[in-house]
């Protein structure tokens, strides 16, 4: 297949492009960054996100889009930042209904990714596409949580708007993607562990929604392929675990038996010194995926422990560097 992947340099872009091209398919990636065509078996074009342009050509006789376009979730949750956001989303999934909409032979189908933010904090049930609650009003959360639902909600409706119907849409409502290697969630959990404060944060009782990389891209490759599902998607293991027990099970996985508890002020202190925000701590995504589940998708990570073991033993060692004065530094 000819997959074009708008948004396909990022962190999850790079390992999807990649994992699709050793698949023998023809991958297109759509980047704001220069063209470097680096990876055998894949070509870069560059686009701004928002305007039509030369690219658009390339949608015209391909089969699918998979579009991952859109500001990094890494950083801290300022009016700017969550601003731009919510643009780089919205703006994207708007461009590339334009195009799809203008080629003479669109794709078959269009995977737009989204969010497991879009449900609402809770702890009572967990969310499925036809019974989960969409968040934005729950009581006693800060108020830019509901702004993060908004993006949600817009990111998916520019998606419904557009004027394809020849082409199948889904929404891929995505949980925490753990992927070993720099750059991703699991870096920054791994970090957090190794130095000794991965213990529960703000009590520990909030679900954590993930996604071993892995079966992300098998359930990518699943959903290309199955041309009656439609619409949202949740892209998550069957299995969300309180906080303070995926961190249990990720000290254990990297031999790290110290997990000092942290406050809510104390997770503010953390998630600074991070440039993430808390809402990626402190939100209770209790998400599950039940039109795969449904659909006759198995997970080869359904569970935390298996998948935590799997992911330290794909990530590459700490090297230690000894310096001048005797110290050692640490790459995480």
């Amino acid at each position: 297949m000819k997959i074009i992947i708008p948004g396909g340099s990022g962190h999850l872009g790079r390992i999807l492009a990649a994992e699709l091209a050793r698949a023998g398919h023809e991958i297109v990636v759509l980047t704001r960054q220069p063209p470097t065509d680096r990876i055998p078996g894949i070509v870069e074009r560059g686009w701004d996100g928002r305007t039509l342009g030369a690219w658009a050509a390339e949608l015209d006789g391909a089969d699918a889009v998979i579009n991952l376009a859109g500001r990094s979730v890494g950083c801290r949750y300022t009016a700017a930042n969550l601003r731009q956001m919510m643009d780089s989303r919205v703006e994207s999934a708007r461009v590339i209904g334009q195009a799809i909409a203008a080629a003479a032979r669109p794709p078959a189908v269009w995977l737009q990714m989204s969010t497991a933010t879009i449900y609402a904090h809770r702890f009572d049930a967990a969310n499925d596409e036809a019974t989960g609650v969409i968040g934005g009003a729950e009581p006693g959360v800060p108020d830019y949580w509901a702004y993060s639902v908004d993006i949600a909600r817009n990111w998916e409706a520019e998606q419904d708007r557009a004027d394809t119907p020849d082409t199948r849409r889904v929404a891929l409502r995505t949980a925490m993607v753990m992927s070993p290697g720099r750059g991703g969630v699991y870096e920054m959990l791994r970090r957090l562990a190794r130095l000794g404060l991965g213990g529960p944060v703000g009590g520990g009782r909030q679900y954590v929604s993930w996604i071993h990389d892995h079966d992300l891209l098998r359930a990518v490759l699943f959903l290309l392929d199955r041309p009656d599902l439609v619409g949202p998607v949740n892209l998550a293991s069957p299995h969300p675990l309180p906080q303070k027990e995926l961190m249990r099970v990720l000290r254990r996985a990297i031999g790290q038996p110290i997990g000092l508890p942290a406050t809510r002020w104390m997770a503010e202190l953390g998630a600074f010194a991070l440039r993430v925000d808390t809402e990626l701590l402190l939100k209770s995504r209790r998400v599950v995926p039940r039109r795969l589940l449904d659909a006759g998708f198995t997970f080869d990570f359904p569970d935390w422990p298996a998948a935590a073991t799997d992911l330290e033993r794909k990530t590459p060692p700490t090297r230690h560097i000894r310096g001048r004065s005797g110290g050692v530094s640490q790459r995480l």
